[in-house]
């Protein structure tokens, strides 16, 4: 019984050996790389861009206009010295002390009642820069009546230009604000010429004209409210958010901007119109695949300060498919083949390369997986099937949308001794090579299509009375990284972007 066993087992192992000789095809698993689940993430930006109001000058002259009454002041008092006394100064004749400490009174005091009023003209304004002017011609009448009842009466006229330098600002409300700094020179003070005297009406003149000032200032912010300022920015806020497809397919993207802040960081004047210079900061996202949600329109906030005209700011990314890289690695694998292939201690292999397979792996590597026949030329029983697997680190040069592998190796234990040919066969460098020449990369069709679609898509957006125009003035690509949804090229574009009110009338 013993020996029947023993037969049996030498049956079989001759039988396996047969077998090898006779060249039975053996196939060999290797376990392949796990397949990474990372997903493209592409970083938030934040943009800080120009949301300019435009005003005619014409509407602020008309606002100013309305704040300034047309009789700025009047006068109706009564003065009791309205022209001193006259006196004959003390003096000596022969020695002799005549009138007194302070001589002798000729005339009294005479009284008189003053009467007048001063009106303006047509107010013009001008505007340069980040100084907007005003000039007011103001034309003045006093009439001096019943002096002393020597005088009936006597009438003074006279003329100022005042000017002011209008200095704009803006509450956190939205509401404007206006500061004047007054100038003014009279060009003909009002005075009157009575008993040979000089009466001049400047000192009355001036502190009425101060009043008037105090008062423009606080009437001239209603009228300017009357702008409806507020609803224009309102309407700029609420235009900015937005969801907009930067690229149709391969891969599909879009950029969702929701606004943050909003603030006015100046103004500019010219002939026709003031500019209220209102700084919008966005933040701008990148989605790849679907559609986003649209981002929730948020009130009006205050309005914010300190804030810079930056320009636009927004990352994508460049995906490319990793099996557009499969039939390059095959093909020249195939081509290498066909060359012939030498395996060091083993001698002339023929290799017939049937399908490659990539895909991205953990520690942001790729994964190249070969199916593979090899066979030892004149050794029928060695031929051999396998899947041989290498992993390598994919890296691109600053801003080089041309990518290459490193550090490419089989996964697989070649230390032993005896190990599969179809797998030493990517011990073998020259092999090796032939895959890392394959997958050099150029990005730059799929780059070039995907900035001139975001180019395209951000040029000009019309929204009711907000047009929104942006233009791309600078591109930086980043590092290449596999993920698990293919080979992403991180890019980050630079530009400038208005939004811009512009109301049908």
């Amino acid at each position: 019984m013993g020996d029947s066993r023993i037969l049996l087992r030498q049956l079989a192992v001759l039988a396996l050996a047969g077998a090898a000789l006779s060249g039975c095809e053996k196939a060999v698993e290797v376990q392949a790389p796990p397949r990474s689940t990372t997903k493209a993430v592409i970083p938030r930006e934040y943009s800080t861009i120009d949301a300019p109001i435009v005003v005619p000058l014409a509407d602020i002259q008309a606002a100013l206009e309305r704040a300034a009454p047309k009789v700025l002041w009047t006068i109706n008092q009564r003065e009791e010295k309205c022209v001193p006394a006259q006196r004959v100064l003390k003096g000596k004749i022969l020695g002799v002390k005549l009138f007194g400490a302070k001589g002798l009174k000729v005339t009294p005091d005479l009284g008189c009642q003053i009467v007048g009023r001063a009106v303006r003209g047509s107010i013009a304004l001008t505007g340069k820069g980040k100084t907007l002017q005003m000039t007011m011609p103001v034309s003045a009448v006093v009439q001096v009546r019943n002096v002393g009842g020597i005088i009936k009466h006597e009438t003074a006229t006279g003329a100022v230009a005042v000017r002011a330098n209008v200095r704009l600002g803006m509450r956190p409300d939205w509401t404007p604000t206006a500061k004047l700094d007054i100038s003014y020179n009279w060009t003909n003070p009002p005075g009157i010429d009575l008993l040979g005297r000089r009466i001049t009406f400047i000192e009355q003149a001036d502190a009425r004209l101060a009043g008037v000032v105090a008062g423009l200032e606080k009437s001239l912010p209603r009228e300017l409210a009357k702008l409806n300022i507020r609803p224009q920015v309102a309407q700029v806020w609420r235009s900015g958010f937005a969801t907009i497809l930067l690229n149709r397919d391969k891969p599909p993207a879009w950029m969702r901007i929701t606004p943050q802040k909003l603030g006015l960081t100046g103004y500019r004047a010219d002939k026709r119109t003031v500019t209220l210079g209102v700084a919008a900061q966005l933040l701008t996202e990148t989605f790849i695949g679907p559609r986003p949600a649209d981002p929730r329109p948020t009130p009006l906030p205050p309005a914010a300060t300190g804030l810079k005209q930056h320009g636009l700011v927004f990352s994508s990314a460049v995906i490319a498919d990793y099996a557009q890289l499969e039939p390059v690695i095959l093909r020249a694998l195939q081509k290498r083949a066909a060359r012939g292939i030498t395996l060091k201690d083993v001698g002339p292999v023929d290799a017939v390369f049937d399908k490659v397979t990539v895909y991205g792996t953990d520690g942001g590597r790729v994964a190249v997986g070969v199916d593979l026949t090899a066979t030892v030329k004149g050794k029928p029983g060695t031929k051999t099937r396998a899947t041989a697997w290498l992993t390598g680190k994919l890296y691109n040069e600053p801003n080089s949308r041309t990518v290459r592998v490193r550090d490419l190796a089989i996964s697989a234990d070649t230390s032993r001794k005896v190990v599969n040919i179809a797998i030493r066969l990517f011990t073998e460098p020259s092999l090796v090579g032939t895959i890392e020449d394959a997958l050099v990369e150029d990005f730059s069709r799929e780059y070039d299509r995907v900035i001139a679609a975001a180019r395209k898509a951000i040029a000009e957006r019309r929204q009711g009375d907000v047009t929104v125009t942006a233009t791309i003035t600078n591109v930086q690509s980043g590092q290449i990284e596999a993920t698990g949804e293919g080979l992403v090229l991180p890019v980050k574009a630079f530009g400038e972007a208005t939004i811009r009110y512009a109301a049908k009338r």
